[in-house]
């Protein structure tokens, strides 16, 4: 048996870049409604890619779909240049893609540093019961302190994790992602549900994941002013389809986007 891996590898601004994460003709329909419809899409590495859309729009479904959540009903869907249509989210996580949610996915009943601790022992494979060498402890221990440390949350190691306010617990969601160490982070609508004034330190943790430079960020939000300095690309959903792709300068610039927005297009 022979597996075919085909890596793209492409041009933006003189530099060649290669494709990370693809997407081939990606539809999904239930029952008679199609939530995303052909999208062809190509994410480089070390890249921040926002995808914006109005409610309904498919963002959501796409991203489930990207993470294994569902699978398509069409199309294919490649990470480094391998078809992974098929493989589980588990599978998917290990190949390198990790994904957050809309609803705060933590251990209530652990502190936050058990939290992030646990998501460690898992990357290395260590099961909590086998976890006897202090010295291991320790070491799982310091590298969940430093994911902590990233996402502004290493004042709150010994809180229950029920005790956390919404945008703190969604900083303790983004840390046990990142102690997975994926390649891919798929960030879905990470300030939704919070008031105002605790949006501004959520998008700071993640300018700083963006700015360490090692990791692919696909992330959705439905606020498009919100993402569009971090982003490097965005593209816009629409009833299901790829409406646009582009920077953020020209889907601002975007005459069929604003209509998107404003409730005046039909497709």
């Amino acid at each position: 048996m022979v597996t075919l891996f085909l890596i793209s590898i492409y041009k933006i601004g003189g530099e060649r870049v290669t494709t990370l994460i693809e997407t081939d003709n990606l539809s999904i329909t239930f029952g008679g409604h199609t939530a995303v419809d052909s999208v062809s899409i190509s994410v480089p590495e070390k890249h921040f890619k926002s995808i914006i859309g109005p409610n309904g729009a498919g963002k959501t479904t796409f991203f489930n779909l990207l993470s294994g959540q569902l699978n398509p009903t069409n199309g294919k869907i490649y990470f480094r240049g391998k078809d992974i249509t098929k493989l589980s989210s588990t599978k998917r996580t290990r190949e390198g893609i990790g994904r957050s949610f809309q609803i705060t996915n933590v251990f209530p009943n652990l502190t936050v540093l058990e939290n992030v601790r646990l998501a460690v022992q898992s990357r290395a494979g260590v099961r909590y019961q086998m976890l006897f060498h202090y010295k291991k402890y320790r070491k799982f221990e310091e590298k969940a302190l430093e994911w902590l440390k990233l996402v502004l949350l290493d004042d709150k190691v010994d809180s229950l994790a029920s005790n956390l306010a919404h945008g703190e617990k969604r900083k303790l969601e983004m840390a046990m992602l990142l102690a997975l160490e994926t390649e891919v982070l798929l960030l879905d609508e990470p300030t939704a549900g919070m008031s105002l004034e605790d949006v501004p330190a959520i998008l700071e943790v993640i300018k700083k994941i963006k700015d360490q430079g090692n990791r692919t960020i696909i992330l959705i939000e439905h606020k498009m002013d919100m993402i569009l300095d971090l982003s490097d690309s965005v593209m816009v959903l629409f009833n299901g389809r790829l409406l646009a792709d582009g920077t953020p300068e020209e889907i601002m610039k975007n005459e069929t986007v604003q209509s998107a927005y404003l409730g005046g297009i039909s497709l």
